[in-house]
């Protein structure tokens, strides 16, 4: 990190981890703090995952966002463009993206350590 603001460029965005029907982009990556966007494909469903130490803040850009939790996967919030969410740390969740045109969404992720970890879900009970 510089002690001048600064643009990074669209261009400037680095791979992020891949997952299958995600496309993850990287734009800064420090200690605390993770920015990037990931543009998912229509009918897109992750794995069941937290994010350790990390809150997730999000905005969505295009598209719609489903995000299932709770026990039994049961508890479900869904988004469109403009909305806002966040994910408090350790939440076993999945994202998906229940619409017919891509998703996309810009996230940032503040904590400490790994930001991403699997997780069973209710399907392996």
């Amino acid at each position: 990190m510089t002690d001048e603001p600064r643009i990074i460029p669209n261009s400037d965005l680095a791979a992020g981890p891949p997952t299958p029907g995600m496309e993850r982009r990287q734009a800064l990556a420090q200690d605390d703090l993770w920015m990037g966007e990931v543009r998912t494909a229509p009918g897109t469903v992750s794995g069941w995952h937290h994010h350790g130490e990390h809150t997730t803040y999000g905005r969505i850009l295009e598209g719609h966002a489903r995000l299932e939790f709770g026990p039994n996967g049961e508890q479900t919030i869904e988004g469109g463009p403009g909305d806002f969410f966040v994910v408090p740390p350790h939440t076993v969740h999945r994202e998906s993206n229940p619409g017919d045109e891509d998703q996309l969404i810009v996230l940032m992720r503040v904590g400490a350590g790994q930001t991403v970890f699997e997780a069973p879900g209710p399907d392996s009970e």
